[in-house]
């Protein structure tokens, strides 16, 4: 894209800009006129209690330095350079910008039958809204694990809209039958010459079955600039024509879609649930299990011995589960959240490493805070925030070359991304003040201020 931009003259990028800009106005989508750093003058953050993301405790005695975007250093009190802009936080607790491991930007704010029938432009125009909202709540890095992110993670780096650094995926790699094929029984059988389904066209899926049309599909996403690649190894809930215990793709395709990533340097994650499909999945390379609440001690162990990593979601019976009038979609969610309760015990227990992630499809986006504020049911508060920021920076990192942020996230410490929350609340104590986005008074992202009512 450098090379193609250099040869735009400014006039005309600066038209186009306008004009894309003036579109996303439209939508209430713009940039906000947001304050940046001073050139060369650093930005000093002093009187606040610190969580690392990295350390289970609260740090005193300690400002943060910012500079060029970074953490330039943790400097004691009343050692930071003269010259650098000061923000008081007012003894606030300052952590890491939230990361959800688990995302689907263009899906999470838009009805399942306006994503697979809306014409594709109202579907990213309101992808771009609901990035806004995403970073509002805090969470300043997200991958998304299936839909097509690449245009709006574009716009968001180029500065055209506001929103989190995406780790894209691109479309879901799904067999014929499988939990990314959104076909009706009416379109089948499919003959070599009907052409793709739209949930194809419009880049939420690809359908592959075979070896060489599952390297074929995974070149494709890695073209496009995939930090990884997501299959779909097993059954959902919500889906008609996959059941939940099934198993999907091959021992052999899984390990086409790895060979195809480990190429390009980054990794395979799989959507999957049960313990025959996680144990596949850990045979062929897939290096992070999707969900996985149907768990036993046997596949969570391969985990564990393998350094698998696993993200889990917070599937609960209560007041954000999805509702469903089919009989068989209420019973396999019935199944699965009674497996969340042994799937977070299970991950403690064996020492897998794992991460927090959401999977808001289609409604609930404002729960995002509420669902990271729920795994309190199952550990300490800080434990908690650090499956949403250091360890969640660690299983960021597994895409190497492959991601466009060349540096560490999730954590405060020299040479990180200066990607900070400054909260009215206490993070030992509990972390539902993460329920109201008022209760985040600074976001930096970057070393910009996103929001700043200290």
């Amino acid at each position: 894209m450098r090379r193609i931009e250099a040869d735009i003259s400014r006039r005309q990028m600066l038209g186009g800009m306008s004009a894309v800009v003036g579109m996303f106005a439209g939508f209430g989508l713009a940039p906000r006129e947001l304050r940046a750093q001073t050139p060369g003058r650093p930005v000093l953050l002093t009187n606040l209690r610190l969580f690392d993301g990295e350390t289970l405790s609260i740090r005193t005695g300690v400002d943060i330095l910012v500079e060029d975007g970074r953490i330039a250093g943790l400097p004691a009190p009343g050692q930071g350079p003269e010259a650098a802009e000061v923000i008081d936080c007012g003894g606030r607790t300052v952590i890491p910008g939230l990361i959800d491991a688990h995302w689907h930007a263009t899906l999470a704010g838009i009805s399942q039958m306006a994503a697979m029938t809306q014409d594709i432009g109202f579907v990213h125009l309101v992808a771009g809204r609901e990035a806004g909202a995403t970073i509002q709540r805090g969470f300043t890095t997200i991958r998304d694990v299936g839909g097509p992110a690449f245009g709006l993670k574009a716009a968001i780096d180029r500065g055209v809209v506001e929103g989190p650094r995406i780790f894209a995926s691109g479309a879901m790699l799904s067999q014929t039958s499988g939990h990314g094929d959104f076909r009706m029984i009416n379109d089948l059988p499919a003959m070599p010459s009907d052409p793709p389904s739209y949930a194809m066209r419009a880049g939420v899926t690809s359908l592959a079955d075979g070896r060489a049309e599952v390297l074929q599909r995974a070149r494709e996403q890695l073209m496009k600039g995939a930090s990884q690649i997501k299959i779909m190894a097993g059954g959902g809930v919500s889906s008609p024509h996959d059941p939940l215990d099934s198993i999907q793709y091959t021992e052999d395709e899984m390990r086409a879609a790895v060979e195809a990533a480990a190429d390009w340097n980054t990794y395979v994650c799989a959507h999957v649930y049960t313990p025959e499909g996680i144990k596949r999945c850990i045979r062929a390379g897939v290096k992070c299990i999707e969900h996985g609440q149907l768990a036993d001690e046997e596949s969570v162990r391969m985990m564990a011995d393998t350094g698998s990593w696993w993200s889990i979601q917070p599937f609960l019976d209560d007041e954000d589960a999805t509702q469903y009038s089919d009989p068989a979609a209420v019973a396999a969610l019935a199944t699965v959240t009674q497996g969340t309760l042994r799937a977070f015990e299970l991950a403690q227990t064996y020492d897998v490493n794992w991460a927090f992630g959401t999977d808001v499809l289609f409604s609930g986006a404002e729960s995002q805070g509420r669902q990271l504020a729920k795994l309190t049911r199952f550990m300490p508060p800080l434990e908690a925030l650090h499956r949403a920021t250091g360890a969640a920076g660690q299983l960021l990192a597994l895409s190497g070359p492959r991601t466009t942020y060349d540096g560490p996230l999730g954590v405060i410490r020299e040479g990180a991304f200066a990607d900070l929350l400054v909260v009215d609340g206490d993070p030992e104590a509990g972390l539902d003040w993460l329920d109201d986005p008022e209760n985040l008074r600074l976001i930096m992202k970057g070393g910009r201020f996103v929001k700043q009512s200290l």
